[in-house]
């Protein structure tokens, strides 16, 4: 199985098209009567569950895959555990942003009525809400750099290049004494 890392625009336009969203839906709640904004706070303590599963799975994957094979401690790594492991960090870097956009687009046509007690209420739920998931979307992209495997002993592995070229620079001197 293989992977690539997440590139930095898709975090990015996952935040712009939650923030867009969250405006749209909060606005429309506004124009038509409905209570469409806020976040319960079991959603923020869940999310910050969900983070710390995925860089404890992730540290894990880490630590097996870092560490010398005969040294490595009896541990529940697997490859397929390894490999949910880094769907689950690529899934929350995205789910992460999506929502940190969503709840802090809630927040932008609702700040302007943050003297009533609803909507004071409704934006401190978005605002926490929102960074806890920025927090998440940091520990998906930290998890998913967790989880990238060493190089292999081939022609790739910096070691290999080094002792190349150490190599070439020896024949070199070599050559230049004859």
């Amino acid at each position: 199985m293989s992977a690539k890392r997440t590139p930095w625009w898709q975090p990015a336009l996952a935040i712009a098209l939650g923030a867009v969203a969250g405006a749209v839906v909060a606005e429309l709640g506004e124009r038509f009567g409905l209570t469409l904004i806020g976040a319960p706070w079991f959603v923020a303590v869940l999310l910050i569950a969900i983070g710390v599963i995925v860089l404890v799975l992730a540290l894990n994957v880490h630590k097996y895959a870092t560490t010398d094979p005969r040294k490595r401690p009896s541990t529940f790594v697997n490859p397929r555990l390894a490999f949910d492991t880094l769907v689950l960090a690529k899934a929350l870097a995205l789910a992460g942003a999506m929502l940190a956009g969503w709840y802090g687009g809630q927040i932008i046509p609702t700040i302007g009525h943050i003297e009533a007690d609803f909507y004071s209420q409704a934006v401190l739920e978005c605002a926490v809400t929102a960074v806890v998931c920025l927090i998440d979307m940091v520990i998906g992209l930290v998890g998913e750099w967790l989880c990238q495997l060493p190089p292999t002993e081939g022609p790739e592995n910096p070691k290999m290049k080094q002792a190349a070229q150490e190599r070439g620079v020896a024949s070199a001197a070599a050559k230049t004494r004859h």
